[in-house]
Parts: structure tokens; sequence; C-alpha cells
């Protein structure tokens, strides 16, 4: 606990690094965009013709497998916190600018730092498995649980099965976002920004006071990707295996957290799920004198929920904005480490809708039934090709005809050779999750059902 003090005390980040244009596997480069484009606007570009982004068109919200259009699936819900990141980023930019002159003399704009915000928040769910949460949670119960996943552990190192046993997404998301398969090559300051949960999976001891640890945000085969960030930005270190968060990364989870609450509560209002005027009762005290019942007449309830959306999305920007003024110096100290949204004056209403939405929207009968499915599908695939992976690597002798046909549905370029008793099979593992992380909610269902003979292809 000492050194943790002294860590935190000897923590001190400056704007001048935490915006630096260096851009990941392009080092010795000149920093700077030479073109009508910032270099974080061509971060933002990147991303949104990406691979990865297209895929969460197709990704569980909180509704899996929608059937209603108006639904917000991963990509709806990932545009509008990149939109909110935006605000919040150029915001809180003006006023950064304003308290350190000199940053504007280093080519740093307010419409830079929102455009950094924007990114970072637009990738924030890329590394989500299908299923949303539930899927997360299959991948962890099969490596933790079940006899083919367990099968695994004398075949990895501890930091390694800590990765597999709890799978998260965020530490998928910066896998991806430093693969060179997808060759992004995103800022520095855009994957710091991203980076909610600087930390491995398998740590000496959370601090539960600090935000930033209760996850984790990277894999341990990913820890020299991410000091090579760290140290590009200048984040500091607090604690043996713990870094600061760079401060714009609790804009994006402002972001996050504004949409989620008060977008998947009109979501649930529209499904039926909670009436209208408890709708109405739970953004009541965030829009305080800004509510006008008069305009609530002669409208639709889309339309009414529509308006009451902006209205409350657009008082709690204020709020964060004003709360990150407070706060920097804290955040970059490294002894800020809390939500911004628990902060504000509207945290205890954002509460309120948090539990309400819990009991009658995230546990909500259509919610698990489509859940449990994911449970389903994600462990039914995950056993037949660890399983066939496991008899190709270590008992050749016990491959089936059916195994080796699944072998040949994995990618191209997936790393089949070179494992065996002497070899580790965490990157052969990590290819596996990836592969099924990697999926659509649709392309895993349809091929669940194949794999298991419920459907034939095309069918």
């Amino acid at each position: 606990m000492k050194f943790l003090a002294l860590a935190v005390l000897l923590c001190m980040m400056n704007w001048e690094n935490l915006l630096a244009f260096g851009r990941f596997g392009e080092q010795g480069k000149a920093t700077g965009s030479d073109s009508a484009r910032s270099e974080f606007e061509v971060d933002y570009d990147r991303i949104i013709f990406s691979a990865p982004f297209r895929n969460l068109q197709d990704k569980t919200q909180v509704f899996p497998l929608p059937e209603q259009a108006f639904v917000h699936t991963r990509l709806t819900h990932s545009l509008e916190v990149s939109s909110v990141g935006r605000s919040l980023g150029k915001a809180a930019g003006e006023i950064l600018l304003e308290k350190y002159p000199k940053l504007a003399s280093k080519g740093v704009t307010a419409a830079g730092i929102g455009s950094i915000v924007a990114a970072a928040a637009l990738t924030h769910d890329i590394g989500n498995p299908p299923f949303g949460h539930a899927g997360e949670e299959a991948i962890s119960d099969f490596f933790r649980l079940q006899p083919a996943g367990k099968v695994w552990m004398p075949h990895v190192r501890g930091d390694q099965w800590a990765d597999l046993t709890n799978f998260e997404g965020n530490a998928q998301g910066f896998r991806m976002l430093v693969s060179k398969q997808y060759g992004l090559k995103l800022t520095y300051a855009t994957l710091a920004a991203f980076t909610k949960y600087p930390r491995p999976s398998l740590i000496a001891q959370r601090d539960i006071a600090r935000k930033s640890q209760k996850k984790y945000g990277f894999f341990i085969n990913q820890l020299q990707d991410f000091e090579q960030m760290a140290q590009a930005l200048g984040l500091e270190k607090v604690g043996a295996d713990c870094w600061a968060r760079h401060p714009l990364a609790f804009l994006v989870e402002a972001a996050d957290d504004i949409c989620y609450s008060i977008i998947d509560l009109e979501d649930g209002c529209t499904l039926g799920l909670i009436s209208f005027e408890d709708t109405l009762d739970l953004l009541k005290p965030i829009l305080g004198e800004q509510f006008d019942p008069e305009k609530l007449k002669n409208r639709t309830q889309t339309q009414n929920l529509g308006a009451l959306r902006a209205l409350t999305i657009g008082k709690l920007i204020r709020e964060s904005v004003e709360a990150f003024a407070t706060y920097e110096e804290g955040m970059r100290k490294g002894n800020f480490d809390k939500a911004l949204t628990d902060m504000i004056p509207s945290a205890k209403a954002l509460a309120e809708i948090s539990q309400r939405s819990i009991r009658q929207i995230y546990r909500s009968q259509v919610v698990l039934e489509k859940e449990a499915i994911g449970f389903q599908v994600l462990d039914g695939l995950l056993t037949a090709f660890s399983q066939a992976l496991y008899h190709h690597c270590y008992a050749p002798e016990l491959s089936s005809g059916q195994e080796k046909s699944l072998l040949r549905l994995l990618p191209e370029d997936f790393p089949l050779k070179g494992f065996g008793t002497e070899s580790n099979a965490y990157p052969l593992l990590r290819a596996l999750v990836d592969f099924i992380s990697g999926m659509t909610d649709k392309y895993a269902l349809n091929l669940y059902r194949r794999v298991k003979g419920i459907s034939l292809p095309g069918t």
C-alpha cells in the first residue's frame, strides 16, 4: 500500500504529451496531419469503414436479435455514444485551451479533442461478443466450468488462464484496435481514451476505490502494446501493474453512461416494459425546470420520448463537462478515479433509472429468454471447435471426420500448426476466442444450427 500511495503522489500527466499526434504502428514517422483532416479525424474515418465496426449492426445492445427496427443494436448505440462523446470532448477542449493556452501553439484544438473522444467512443463496444454481456459470461464460463474448456489449463500460464476464464470485451476491443489484421493504426491518444481499464487481468491487488481497476483493459499478450502507448503519452503507473486512466477516457465512459441510461429506458418504454408515466417520472428530476408538460400535448408517445431524450441528454452533457472541469487536475495527478456521472447533480436520478432498468428491462422475460439462447449457442460452438482443436494438437488419433470438417470452417489464417505438448496453447486459444467473439448474433446462431445438424446451409 505504501508503494501505491507513493505512485499516486508522484503521478502527474501533462496535456501536451496526452494529446500527442503519435500513431500506433508508425513509429519514427512525422506527426501531425498535412491534409484537410486532423490525425484524430483520420482515426474516426478508419473505424467507420472497418469490418469490426460494421459487424456491430448485428450485435446485441439490450434486446438480443431484436425484431423491431427501432430497438438499438451495438452499431446504433455506438454511433449515439460517439455523438455525445464529441459534444463532451469539444466542450472539455474549450475549457482546456482556456486553462492551458500553450496547447494552441502545439496544434491542439477543441474540435480535435472532440474528435479523439468521438473516435474512442465509436469503438467502445467493438470487442463485445455476440449476445452482449451474456456472451462475455458464456465465454468465461466455458473455460472456467466446462470440461472441454478446463482441459486447456495445463497448457497455458496462470496470467493467460486469467484472461480466458474472465473474458472482457474491453480487452478484446483493445486487441482488435492494435491488431495488424485490421490495419487501423490509431493514434495513441484515441487508444488511450478508449482504454477505461488500464490494467491486465491478473494483478496482485485491486484497489476497489478506483473505477479504472473494476475490470481489465488488455490481454496479457497485448501488455507490450499497452506499455508502448503508455510511454508515448506519459501515462503514469498507480501501482505495480496498473496505470492511471487517460483523462479523456472519463469522457468516453460518461458518454456511454448517458446513452445507455437514457436510451435503454426509451427502448424499454417503446417495447412496453416500462410505462410512459414511469419513464416521465424518472426523467423529471434531471430536467428540472426544463420540463414543460404543455409541450407533451397533441403529440405521439414516440415524439414525446424523442423530445425528452434530447433534453435529458443535453442536460447530462452540460453537467458532465462541469464535472470534468472540476476534477481535471485530479485526473492528471491520478488521484481522481470515479465515473463522472457519479459526480454530477443528476447522479441520484441516474442511479434510480439504472435500478428501475435492471428490474423491468434488463431482467425482463424477453431479454432473459434470448440471453439463454446466447449461452447455449456460444457454449455449443466453443465446445465443438475446442474439442476439435485439442484432438488435433494433442491426440490426433482421436480426431473424427466431423472434427476435421469443423477445423476447415476456421478462418484461413487460423494458426493450426506448431502446437503440441511442448508449446504454449494460449495463441491458439486466443485465436479461437477471436473467431467466436467476432461473430454477429445471427451468424453465431446459424453456425450453431449447422454444427449441431439442426439446419443445412442456405436454410
